[in-house]
């Protein structure tokens, strides 16, 4: 087994979990906001990657496929989309009322996202 940690599994800073972990959320709320912001940051990788346009026109799909090969498992493939399909809608919907493209939403936004819950 190798040592060197798939960079895809610690997509958030010790910085920003830190940050995260020192706001006057509840317990639930910042474990709400720690995977809102792992998502959003999946996604930010997903759009600033173009070789995803041109293979397939569903980037998210296609993504999550690729994730799934590590473990060949088709269903976890599956529901991993359905996860971050849900996700990606309410941040985009987010995003809008805030006017702002989900690309520029920042830990910021998504506590506020959180508090309104």
């Amino acid at each position: 087994m190798s040592n060197h940690l798939d960079p895809l599994s610690n997509l958030l800073s010790i910085e920003t979990i830190q940050e995260i972990d020192n706001l006057d959320l509840t317990i639930m709320q910042k474990h709400h906001l720690r995977i809102l912001a792992h998502c959003l940051q999946i996604l930010k990788i997903i759009y600033v990657d173009n070789s995803f346009e041109y293979q397939n026109k569903n980037p998210l799909k296609e993504w999550c496929d690729n994730q799934s090969k590590k473990f060949d498992d088709k269903k976890f493939s599956d529901l991993f989309y359905e996860q971050l399909e849900s996700t990606s809608e309410k941040l985009s919907t987010f995003s809008k009322k805030i006017g702002k493209s989900i690309e520029d939403l920042e830990i910021d936004d998504l506590v506020l996202l959180v508090e309104q819950r």
